[in-house]
């Protein structure tokens, strides 16, 4: 049955005061957002709302315990000025396995993509029509009782909010490969999208860009020899003409969703892809002999981001971008779905629907 959502309209459009040839990320909000809340076990109130700022208990436990995950997504119009999701279902799911982890209840995904639906609909003119451009999603779901004690909240938030954005990496980034800090160990939260992962990384971010790059490159937490991923992004390295990415399966890597696409768009165009471990201590080796061809990096902020250079111990690794095409074929790709010059051979487009308002 479809869930019932109540609209309320905001009264003034703050759309005429973006510039949307200069639209700085994660800044700028569109008109309205999605609310729910979570209380005597179950999902309800189901509402879209102008957007604005609400109240929150000094005792929140979002604050004090960190019980906070989040998604982010992107719709897009066509050449044809239609609007579209980038495989909206499976963020739906991601956004539920961070939940499980987090000890906190899963999001009904019919109610998910309604939402989604029906809050892009109402604010679709917010959708930038540039290339590389895009309306952000972000999914948010956070603890909400207010008590000081460590244990899981009764109570949660769940919030679907949009802006405009446009290139997250407007030229490649430069990465240093990190060899005292982690990001994620095994058994560890690292496959979850949640507050405190991004938290934990941000002093060595800073350490990173003080030293002249933009973006640490994650080791893993017990040898700090096999890559993991970016700040940012999922990685991938072409050595001899393999595209390498390492594996998911150790859950200290989030299962980014444009990764996935990444490899299927690779192997339907004949790239030999190996999802495996990869150590620094190989890609330096490569590196020496000629063959580290090219890095770059996936996610749906970014879509992808060529890579200039590596920094890993003592040496730095320069990469020539005019030889980097490999990354470049997904990021037309990806493009081209979205402004529908692609076949859609897989599925991955869902039109947005038009949605009837029904008015508080």
């Amino acid at each position: 049955m479809k869930p019932a959502i109540k609209i309320t309209k905001t009264n003034q459009s703050r759309i005429n005061e973006v510039d949307f040839d200069n639209i700085p990320f994660g800044r700028v909000f569109s008109d309205h957002m999605f609310v729910a809340d979570y209380y005597d076990g179950q999902w309800q109130d189901y509402r879209i709302v102008p957007f604005a700022n609400f109240e929150i208990h000094p005792a929140s436990m979002v604050l004090h315990y960190g019980q906070s995950i989040f998604e982010g997504m992107k719709a897009s119009v066509s050449q044809s000025g239609k609007a579209m999701f980038l495989s909206p279902e499976l963020h739906a799911q991601r956004l539920n396995t961070s939940a499980e982890r987090m000890c906190m209840p899963t999001f009904p995904e019919e109610v998910f993509l309604e939402a989604l639906h029906a809050l892009v609909n109402l604010d679709q003119a917010w959708i930038p029509p540039q290339t590389g451009s895009a309306l952000y999603i972000r999914p948010l779901m956070f603890a909400t009782d207010e008590f000081i004690g460590v244990k899981p909240s009764h109570n949660y938030r769940m919030l679907i909010f949009t802006g405009p954005v446009g290139p997250y990496y407007p030229k490649p980034v430069s990465l240093l490969a990190e060899d005292k800090y982690i990001r994620a160990a095994v058994g560890g939260v690292g496959a979850a999208k949640t507050a405190g992962n991004y938290a934990a990384s941000l002093l060595p971010a800073r350490l990173a860009n003080e030293k002249g790059y933009d973006q640490v490159l994650w080791l893993d937490g017990k040898d700090f020899k096999y890559v993991q991923e970016v700040g940012t992004m999922n990685i991938f390295f072409v050595l001899n003409g393999k595209v390498i990415t390492p594996p998911t399966d150790e859950n200290t890597i989030l299962k980014g969703i444009t990764r996935k696409m990444a490899i299927q768009i690779l192997e339907d165009n004949g790239y030999q892809v190996e999802v495996r471990k990869l150590s620094m201590d190989e890609i330096v080796e490569a590196y020496n002999k000629g063959q580290f061809q090219e890095a770059f990096g996936t996610g749906t902020a970014a879509v992808v981001a060529k890579v200039s250079k590596v920094a890993y111990k003592d040496m730095v690794m320069e990469l020539d971008q005019n030889t980097a095409k490999i990354g470049q074929v997904i990021k037309d790709h990806i493009d081209g779905l979205r402004n529908g010059t692609v076949a859609d051979k897989w599925n991955w487009i869902v039109p947005v629907k038009e949605m009837a308002a029904v008015e508080l």
